[in-house]
C-alpha cells in the first residue's frame, strides 16, 4: 500500500482479513486491528492508543463513529476526564477529528489512518536497516 492513498477502513480490513476457525471467548465478540505506526508512536500515551483502538472498534465498518464519552469511559475502564484528555491528544496529533453536534448530542469522531511523516521516516529507516542485514 502506498503512503498517502486514502481508502475506506472496510476495504483495508477485507484485504487483510484473518479467518478464525472455531469460536472461543476471545473471538466471539470480534477483534480490532490497530495500525503498527500508532502502536509504536512515541507521541501517544498508552491511554491515547487504547482510546483510538476503542474508537476503531466502534467504526470498523465506517470512517467515523459517535459513541458518548461516558460509553467510551465505561468500555475503557476510565473516568470521563481521562477519556477527554486522550481524545484531545489524538486530535492534537492529527489522528482524530471531532465534529461537535450540539448540546445533548454525541460528537462524531472521524479517525485518520494516514501515516504521519514521523512514522513514515521510522518505517523507511527500518526497511533500510533490514536490507543491510
Amino acid at each position: 500500500m502506498e503512503f498517502g492513498t486514502e481508502r475506506h477502513i472496510g476495504d483495508i480490513l477485507r484485504e487483510r482479513n484473518i479467518i478464525l476457525k472455531g469460536a472461543d471467548a476471545a473471538s466471539t465478540m470480534g477483534f480490532t486491528q490497530v495500525p503498527n505506526f500508532l502502536l509504536k508512536s512515541k507521541q501517544l500515551s498508552s491511554g491515547d492508543k487504547m482510546a483510538f483502538a476503542m474508537l476503531l472498534s466502534y467504526a470498523w465498518q465506517n470512517d467515523y463513529c459517535f459513541p458518548g464519552q461516558r460509553r467510551l469511559a465505561e468500555d475503557l475502564g476510565l473516568d470521563e476526564r481521562s477519556v477527554r484528555r486522550n481524545l484531545k491528544s489524538l486530535e492534537a496529533n492529527g489522528l482524530l477529528t471531532i465534529q461537535r453536534r450540539g448540546l445533548g448530542k454525541t460528537n462524531i469522531y472521524e479517525l485518520n489512518l494516514t501515516v504521519t511523516s514521523d512514522a513514515r521516516s521510522r518505517a523507511d529507516k527500518n526497511v533500510r536497516s533490514r536490507k543491510g542485514h
